[in-house]
């Protein structure tokens, strides 16, 4: 493919991985994506704001949080290249949104719109089956989170961070996996500290 291209070709070989496309179908990807450059700290979805777009990372890093009552901001999930984040309760049901989505380093998304994501279900089966995957991934990795949060010590649940998201490490600040985890910056300099002496 030509340069200009790029972010749908990147877009094609992620589904190559699950149900590979046939001619027709990629050229439906190239149609019904739209891409988009977002900057850091550019809102890809506010909160109360209806989700209206699927998002495919093509470079760059984002987080989705919600803010409780006192100000305080939870880190729920983060993506980076070749990996999808949404609010998937407000995409399907078009509800109001709870979560923000912000992009962490300048990015490059590719995004479909509800209804022509909708569309292409219809028309094309292997869509359907693909993103079907996709959700069940997500809803595993949200299960796997909640099972640790419950279960595990805050030492364990940042290794098996780190262990799963080795590129991250480097790429955000303790504050962010630290409220992803769920304890305080100062705690978590604790737990590598205690891990480091081990």
């Amino acid at each position: 493919m030509e340069t200009e291209n790029l972010p749908v070709t990147a877009l094609l070989q992620y589904f190559e991985k699950i149900f590979p496309l046939n001619n027709q179908e990629r050229e439906e990807i190239a149609k019904n994506f739209t891409e988009r450059s977002v900057k850091r700290r550019a809102m890809i979805l506010q909160q109360d704001d209806i989700c209206k777009h699927f998002t495919f990372v093509v470079k760059g890093c984002f987080k989705m949080y919600v803010v409780d009552m006192g100000g305080k901001e939870h880190n729920l999930q983060f993506a980076v290249e070749n990996d999808w984040i949404t609010d998937l309760s407000s995409f399907y049901a078009a509800e109001p949104s709870n979560v923000y989505i912000e992009a962490m380093e300048h990015s490059v998304v590719l995004q479909i719109k509800h209804d022509d994501l909708l569309e292409l279900y219809i028309k094309y089966h292997k869509f359907d089956r693909n993103f079907r995957i996709i959700v069940e991934r997500k809803y595993i990795e949200l299960q796997n989170r909640m099972l640790q949060n419950i279960s595990l010590t805050a030492n364990i649940r940042y290794i098996q961070f780190i262990k799963k998201n080795p590129h991250l490490a480097n790429r955000l600040p303790g504050s962010q996996i630290a409220s992803y985890l769920g304890i305080t910056p100062e705690f978590l300099s604790k737990v590598k500290k205690e891990i480091a002496h081990k």
